[in-house]
């Protein structure tokens, strides 16, 4: 995983959202650029109020 896939998993946090996001990450061009910034936009502010599933939540109590 590079390092901007995994900043955008911090934003992105469904397992469809990430499946799209490398999607969409596949494909070159201005439009397909443009598609991939307006889904992360969109993902990101709808994904906002989620938990990340990356973070483990583990308490040492």
């Amino acid at each position: 995983m590079s390092q901007s896939t995994s900043v955008l998993h911090r934003w992105i946090k469904t397992d469809c959202g990430r499946a799209k996001l490398a999607d969409l990450q596949q494909h070159r061009g201005p439009i397909a650029s443009a598609r991939l910034a307006w889904f992360v936009l969109i993902a990101a502010l709808r994904d906002r109020r989620l938990p990340n599933p990356d973070q483990s939540d583990v308490s040492t109590s």
